[in-house]
C-alpha cells in the first residue's frame, strides 16, 4: 500500500481545515488536506448570503468568496489537497491515518495533526416528535444544498423548528423563491440565532417567530401534510389546550449543531458543556502534536472565529512538527457563573488568550469578569446565540502562574 508522508496533516476542508493549512504551510512545512468533498469550502460553499469575512479579511464577502480566498491562499502556499478523501482509521497518538480515496488506499505519516471537522446538524431522531415519518422533513443544511448547490425546490409551504442562524437564512431564502413559510417556531423564550437575521430574515419579510413553541406532532400519508404545534412552560412540557395545527408540506429542523467529534472521542477530551474537543489557545488538544479548531471544538456564531482560531492551531501544529514546541506553562480555565459554553479551557502562557463565551441566559447588561487577572469587561445586552470574545495579550497573563487557574464569570 503507498504511503504518503507530510509535515502537518489537516483533516477537514472548511474554514478552520483551510485557514490551518494556510497557516502551517506559511511557516515552511510540507501540508496535506484530506477533504471528503471534491472541492474544499465546507458548509460555505452553499452559504451564498453575505455577512462572512469582516473580521477576518476585514470585508463583506458571501460564503463562497471566503471559501475561494482561502483556497487561492492555500493554492499560493501549495497545501496538498486531496479531495473526495475519507479517514477509514487513525491513529492520533502516532498521527498516522489509513485514508480512502477515488485514487485508491493509502497510509499517511505526520509529525503534526490539525483536527478540523467541523460539526454536524442534529438529527431528526433524536427531537422525539409523535406522529408519522412521511418525507418532506429534512434538516435546514440539506435543504439549503438542494436550493442553492443543486437547484431544486423542496417545498411550497414550509414551517421552520428551531430559530438557528441557517434556519433564519433558509426562512428568507425560501421566501424569495416563492415558498409560503408559515412560521418559525422556537421552544426557548428567546431567539437561537443572531441578532441581524431575526431582523434580516423574519421581521424584514413579515415571518411569524413564535417563542416558548415547539413542535408535537407531524402528519401526512406519503408527504408531509401538516405539524401540530403547542406552547411550552419553563421546563418545555406542552401547555394542554394550547396546541393547534398548521398546513404544511416541509418541516425545516434548525435544532442546533453537535460537533464532529465521533471518530476521536476515545482519544481526546472532550468538554460536557461545548460537546468539543477540549482545546488550549494554541489549539492543542489533550493530545501532544493533536491540534483541533473550529466547530469541533465549540459550535462558534461566526465563521471569522472559526478561521482565525483554524489559524493559530495550524501556525502552532506547524512550530510543533519542527520541534519548535512553543508550548508554555498552562492552566485551567473554570466556568463561573451565566457561563456556558466556553473556548478554551486551557491557557497555554505562550500564545495570546482570546476566549469566547455563550451566556446561559440573555441579560440585559452584565459584565464578563476574570477574577485572576482583574480584569472586567462590559456589555449592554447579550444572549446565548451570540458569543462574547475577550481577548488578552500573553503579557498580562503572568498573574495566572501564581493563581493556578482562570475563572471566567458574567455577572450583572
Amino acid at each position: 500500500m503507498k504511503r504518503l508522508i507530510t509535515d502537518v496533516l489537516v483533516i477537514g476542508g472548511g474554514a478552520a481545515g483551510m485557514a490551518g493549512a494556510f497557516s502551517a504551510a506559511k511557516q515552511g512545512v510540507k501540508v496535506t488536506l484530506l477533504e471528503r468533498e471534491a472541492v474544499v469550502g465546507g458548509v460555505l460553499n452553499q452559504c451564498i448570503h453575505n455577512g462572512f469575512g469582516l473580521q477576518f479579511y476585514h470585508e463583506e464577502l458571501t460564503g463562497p468568496e471566503f471559501a475561494a480566498r482561502l483556497q487561492s491562499e492555500m493554492s499560493q502556499e501549495r497545501v496538498d489537497v486531496i479531495g473526495e478523501s475519507y479517514v477509514r482509521e487513525i491513529d492520533v497518538r502516532r498521527k498516522e491515518a489509513l485514508v480512502l480515496s477515488p485514487q485508491g488506499a493509502f497510509e499517511i505519516e505526520s509529525r503534526a495533526l490539525v483536527i478540523s471537522t467541523g460539526a454536524r446538524e442534529r438529527p431528526f431522531g433524536s427531537l422525539l416528535i409523535q406522529g408519522d415519518r412521511p418525507s418532506g422533513v429534512l434538516p435546514a443544511g440539506l435543504a439549503q444544498r438542494f436550493v442553492n448547490l443543486e437547484n431544486y425546490l423542496p417545498s411550497r409551504r414550509a414551517v421552520v423548528l428551531g430559530s438557528g442562524d441557517i434556519g433564519l437564512i433558509m426562512a428568507r431564502r425560501l421566501t424569495l423563491e416563492g415558498v409560503e413559510v408559515v412560521a418559525v417556531v422556537e421552544r426557548m423564550p428567546y431567539p437561537g440565532g443572531l441578532t441581524r437575521n431575526i431582523v434580516q430574515c423574519l421581521e424584514d419579510y413579515g415571518i411569524p417567530l413564535l417563542l416558548s413553541t415547539t413542535v408535537t406532532g407531524i402528519y401526512g400519508n406519503g408527504r408531509l401534510e401538516e405539524v401540530e404545534i403547542s406552547r411550552v412552560d419553563e421546563k418545555f412540557t406542552p401547555v394542554p389546550g394550547t396546541s393547534k395545527k398548521l398546513k404544511t408540506d416541509t418541516l425545516i429542523l434548525s435544532a442546533g449543531l453537535l460537533p464532529q467529534v465521533e471518530d476521536f472521542d476515545n482519544d481526546l477530551m472532550i468538554d460536557p458543556v461545548n460537546r468539543g474537543f477540549i482545546v488550549s489557545n494554541t489549539g492543542e488538544s489533550s493530545i501532544e502534536g493533536v491540534f483541533a479548531a473550529g466547530n469541533n471544538v465549540a459550535v462558534f456564531d461566526l465563521v471569522d472565529y472559526v478561521a482565525a482560531e483554524g489559524w493559530i492551531a495550524g501556525r502552532h501544529a506547524a512550530l510543533f512538527s519542527l520541534g519548535e514546541n512553543t508550548s508554555g506553562d498552562r492552566v485551567p480555565v473554570i466556568r463561573g457563573e451565566n457561563v456556558g459554553v466556553l473556548v478554551p479551557s486551557i491557557v497555554d502562557m505562550e500564545e495570546h488568550l482570546r476566549l469566547y463565551i455563550r451566556l446561559r441566559k440573555p441579560m440585559d447588561e452584565g459584565r464578563v469578569v476574570l477574577k485572576e487577572l482583574n480584569y472586567e469587561k462590559g456589555f449592554s445586552y447579550g444572549v446565548p446565540s451570540e458569543m462574547i470574545q475577550v481577548v488578552i495579550n500573553k503579557d498580562k497573563l503572568a498573574p495566572l502562574l501564581d493563581a493556578g487557574q482562570l475563572t471566567v464569570e458574567v455577572l450583572t
